[in-house]
């Protein structure tokens, strides 16, 4: 059985793995209360300091960012997946002034930190007379380096199809575009939805580059909010915890659209 992406780990692996899962959360706990410890030390647990964020102002404030780093997300994510098929379709094209182009752009880009491209747009671009809007100096470099992510999962996706799929299509008198529309490409973006979904919740928390533009995402609101009242610790925990909410109900989303895929027999089986 194997992965859309990679080989189903063995049990030699899976062996390693949950070792290696159960060393790491030991080591994870044992640094969490350690920190608990200091920060009783020092009296950042006392109620006093935790009451502001039981007050609705507080979390009016927080949800704002919230929704902004949504906004960015979602937006980042519709055109990475848009350029993304592009891309993944100009890999496979036949011709090879399509192909080499989309190759060299997906190879280049994945190589490239997303930090750098948001230098880019915020530094680079405004010297040659290109001054973006806050929101899309954030959305701009997410989507451009994102694409290329999007583009290897569709691609893997496309590739995953049987070949007999796209045979039956051409021999029943569709062109090769046709058959890749009507054919593939509903079963192949069926495939590669939880890889989406994944992927997807890389592109939420590189979100939290909206702080280098001063764009009001979740993080910066929460810098703005710490300056205000001076709860530093605390509001950078609470931040932290909406974050990991956050992206925890969509790894669990993608595992469940995961666990619903049907199972795929090997050409060995």
């Amino acid at each position: 059985m194997s992965n859309l992406l990679f080989d189903e780990p063995g049990p030699r692996a899976r062996r390693r793995i949950r070792i290696a899962t159960i060393a790491g959360a030991v080591v994870v706990l044992g640094l969490v209360a350690l920190a608990v410890r200091q920060f009783a030390d020092n009296g950042q647990l006392t109620a006093d300091r935790w009451q502001p964020y039981a007050t609705w102002p507080m979390w009016r404030y927080l949800l704002g960012g919230l929704w902004s780093t949504v906004l960015a997300a979602v937006v980042s994510a519709a055109l990475s997946m848009a350029g993304g098929l592009a891309l993944a379709l100009g890999r496979l094209s036949r011709r090879r002034w399509v192909r080499m182009p989309s190759a060299a752009y997906v190879e280049a880009v994945r190589t490239i930190p997303v930090l750098v491209l948001v230098y880019v747009v915020l530094f680079a671009l405004p010297r040659y007379g290109l001054d973006l809007p806050l929101f899309w100096k954030l959305v701009v470099p997410l989507t451009v380096s994102n694409a290329s992510l999007f583009a290897e999962v569709f691609r893997a996706g496309i590739l995953s199809i049987e070949r007999g799929q796209s045979e039956a299509g051409l021999a029943v008198g569709l062109t090769h575009g046709q058959t890749m529309r009507l054919i593939v490409l509903p079963q192949a973006a069926r495939r590669v939805l939880p890889s989406i979904v994944s992927q997807s919740v890389g592109l939420l928390k590189d979100t939290s580059l909206g702080f280098v533009v001063s764009y009001a995402e979740l993080l910066y609101s929460g810098k703005v909010l710490a300056n205000y009242n001076g709860l530093l610790i605390q509001t950078y925990i609470v931040v932290a915890l909406v974050y990991l909410v956050v992206n925890a109900s969509l790894s669990k989303l993608a595992r469940t659209l995961e666990a619903r895929q049907p199972r795929r027999r090997t050409a060995s089986a």
